[in-house]
C-alpha cells in the first residue's frame, strides 16, 4: 500500500525494526558513511534486502559479527562486537590559534552527529563554555550527520539567531508554516560561524519525536541539517563550507500501530527563508572545502595550528564579519 505512493521516505517498520537505534562499534573500528557493506558473516549483501541486511547485523549484546567493508578502492575484513550505545550527538573543542603577543584568537569547535533529543542541549551547553572563554569564532560542523527530530533542528537555528524565519512548512495548497525566532533563544549571534558539510550518508527529518558561524556541509548532510545550513545561510549568519547537501526537501512523521510496528509518512516539503525547495537540488555552500579537511575535533585543532595545513587558507575567513 505505502509503495503506491511512489515516495522513497514513506515506509513500513516492523516492530523489531521500529525500535533499531544506531550503534558505536562500527564507528570505532573505521567504517565511514559511504563505505560499502559486502558480507556479512560471510553472507554476500549483493541481494540482500535492507531490512534483512539489518537484522543479520542486530543480535545479542557481547555477540559478535564479521564485515568485508569496501571504503573506496580498499577492502577490509572487520569482526565486530556488539553493544548497546547511548549516543551524544555533540562533540566540542576550543582551539587555540598561534599568534604573536598575549592574545591567541580562539575557535570553538562542535560536531554535531544527530539531531535527537540531546541534541540542542548539548549545542547550547557548548556554546555557554566557549562563550565563557571569549572564543572569537564557532565551527559547526554537520559532514556525515544523520539527521533526526525536526524540532531539534529549529531550537538549534534559534541559538544562533537574533531574530528571523527559520523554515516554511507547505503542502500541495502552499505554505502552511512559518517557523520563525524572535531571538528569546538566541546564545552567539555575533561571532563569526562556519558550518561544514560533505557528500556521503543521508539523514531524516521526523517530526513528532519532536548569526554568523562558520558550518561545514556535504552530500551527507539532510533534512534536519539542511534545514538548520539553509535557515543559518539564508540569514546571513553563516558562512557555509563543503559540497551541496543531499537535498531532501520532505518532513516524515512516526505513527507507531497497535502490533509495535511503525509507519513513516511524508507529511510536508519544506522551503528555506529565501523560499528555495532544497528538494533534490540541496542547501549550496558559499565555498568548497578541502576533501582533507579533518574530521574530529583533535585533529581539526592540530590543522588551525598548521600554517601548512589545508585549514590554514580559510582561517581569515573565521575571524570574518
Amino acid at each position: 500500500m505505502l509503495a503506491t505512493l511512489d515516495d522513497p521516505f514513506t515506509r513500513f517498520l516492523e516492530p523489531e525494526k521500529f525500535r533499531t537505534s544506531p550503534g558505536g562499534p562500527a564507528y570505532r573500528a573505521g567504517v565511514l558513511s559511504g563505505d560499502v557493506i559486502l558480507t556479512i558473516d560471510d553472507t554476500s549483501t549483493e541481494n540482500m534486502g535492507l531490512y534483512d541486511a539489518a537484522e543479520r547485523l542486530q543480535g545479542p549484546d557481547g555477540s559478535s559479527v564479521a564485515l568485508t567493508i569496501r571504503s573506496g578502492v580498499d577492502v577490509k575484513h572487520l569482526s565486530l562486537t556488539r553493544e548497546k550505545v547511548t549516543v551524544n550527538p555533540v562533540k566540542s573543542r576550543l582551539c587555540k590559534l598561534p599568534a604573536s603577543g598575549d592574545n591567541s584568537p580562539t575557535v570553538g569547535y562542535i560536531k554535531l552527529t544527530s539531531f535527537n533529543q540531546n541534541a540542542s542541549r548539548a549545542i547550547k551547553e557548548a556554546i555557554k563554555t566557549f562563550r565563557s572563554d571569549n572564543v572569537n569564532a564557532f565551527v559547526l560542523d554537520l559532514r556525515d550527520n544523520s539527521g533526526g527530530l525536526f524540532p531539534e533542528g529549529i531550537e538549534i537555528a534559534k541559538l544562533w539567531l537574533d531574530k528571523g524565519v527559520i523554515v516554511y512548512i507547505c503542502d500541495s495548497r502552499g505554505v502552511r508554516d512559518i517557523l520563525d525566532t524572535d531571538g528569546s533563544s538566541a546564545l552567539a549571534t555575533s561571532e563569526p560561524l562556519a558550518v561544514l558539510f560533505h557528500k556521503n550518508g543521508v539523514s531524516r527529518v521526523i517530526t513528532p519525536v519532536l548569526g554568523k558561524d562558520m558550518g561545514r556541509v556535504n552530500k551527507g548532510t539532510a533534512s534536519a541539517s539542511e534545514i538548520l545550513a539553509g535557515a543559518l545561510k539564508d540569514n546571513k549568519r553563516a558562512i557555509l563550507y563543503g559540497e551541496p547537501t543531499y537535498g531532501k526537501g520532505k518532513i516524515q512523521s512516526v505513527f507507531e500501530l497497535s502490533d509495535g510496528s511503525g509507519l513513516v509518512v511524508t507529511v510536508a516539503r519544506y522551503e528555506t527563508p529565501a523560499h528555495t525547495d532544497i528538494d533534490k537540488v540541496g542547501v549550496i555552500p558559499d565555498h568548497p572545502l578541502p576533501t582533507s579537511f579533518p574530521k574530529d575535533e583533535d585533529a581539526f585543532c592540530k590543522c588551525l595550528q598548521d600554517p601548512a595545513s589545508s585549514c590554514n587558507d580559510n582561517r581569515v575567513q573565521l575571524f570574518s564579519k
